[in-house]
């Protein structure tokens, strides 16, 4: 498994992922997706640049770039006027990887608060600490995306990936201005057409451990 002590680290990219408690869903209705991404706007990309993501009933996947110092500070300097973080302020903070591990777990607990509401349950949604592995190599850029999306067909919701709905396969195929990254990852993988074998010939059991243990 994932250490939950790797730290989070300025510039780097990492693969997170979370599953739910148990047998519990994260997902139940089609409204929660869109909800828990507008949550995840909120508290992860003003500190992260995403490059896929994969939202599944009772798990989820997320190919994130952690941004500079200097972008995170900024954005925690508009959200809190008092007192103003300085470059010092992380380790008041707890530290750079905390910073940026405090943005997730903010999102899974609103999301958490929110479901429970809704759902008039109690207790934790998510399991504890959530899992990231660094990956440091170009050559699995590209595979990472591939792989991300090819989730639901390994779990078996799907039998190709452009028929799930709650993953960011359709945002790589589209024109409009988004949040994902795409552009960046086109890049990795080539083009589109590389895109499309990349997603067709990828083997999914081959790459679990290198991108989840």
């Amino acid at each position: 498994m994932a250490q939950p002590s790797v730290p989070l680290e300025p510039g780097q990219m990492y693969h997170i992922w979370t599953h739910a408690n148990g047998n519990e869903n994260l997902f139940r209705k089609e409204e929660n997706y869109p909800y828990f991404l507008n949550k995840y706007a909120c508290y992860v990309t003003p500190v992260a640049d995403t490059f896929a993501y994969c939202l599944m009933p009772n798990h989820l996947h997320f190919m994130v770039r952690v941004k500079m110092e200097e972008v995170v500070l900024e954005f925690l300097r508009n959200r809190k006027s008092n007192p103003k973080p300085t470059l010092q302020g992380f380790q008041t903070l707890g530290g750079f990887s905390n910073v940026i591990s405090r943005q997730f777990s903010n999102l899974f607990n609103s999301y958490t608060q929110a479901y429970n509401k809704v759902y008039k349950r109690k207790g934790s949604l998510f399991t504890p600490n959530f899992k990231r592995k660094l990956i440091d190599s170009d050559n699995y850029f590209g595979t990472l995306i591939a792989y991300i999306h090819n989730n639901p067909v390994h779990h078996g919701f799907v039998e190709a990936a452009h028929e799930w709905p709650h993953s960011s396969w359709n945002t790589y195929l589209q024109d409009k201005s988004t949040k994902v990254k795409k552009e960046v990852g086109l890049e990795w993988l080539g083009n589109r057409e590389q895109f499309f074998r990349m997603h067709r010939e990828i083997r999914m059991e081959k790459l679990t451990s290198l991108f989840e243990e």
